[in-house]
């Protein structure tokens, strides 16, 4: 299978995609966003500067008010939470299960 994404590329965040792509182009600020989107300031700023993964409910506000792709912003926080975990493999000390053993 070929991979589309260069090598050594990190997927972005997608809280780095709605800020670019949302926040920045409608002159929002993360309190207004906020109340568009009928969360707390603090739970939308988490998303924005990348503390925080999207959730499904999320997701779904973004699309509603903004006409974003929900599965598609849900893509996005699954691809960067693999490639975050890739990174840890080496962390996690789990041996190939092997049945005839």
């Amino acid at each position: 299978m070929n991979d589309p994404i260069k090598i050594g590329m990190s997927p972005s965040h997608p809280g780095e995609f709605i800020r670019e792509e949302v926040l920045e182009p409608l002159k929002l600020s993360i309190t207004k966003a906020a109340e568009i989107l009928g969360v707390r300031r603090a739970t939308l700023s988490d998303l924005i500067n990348e503390k925080a993964g999207l959730s499904p409910e999320m997701a779904l506000r973004i699309e509603k008010a903004f006409g974003l792709d929900m599965e598609t912003m849900l893509r996005m926080q699954a691809w960067h939470d693999s490639h975050v975990m890739r990174g840890k493999a080496g962390e996690i000390d789990v041996q190939r299960y092997n049945p005839a053993q």
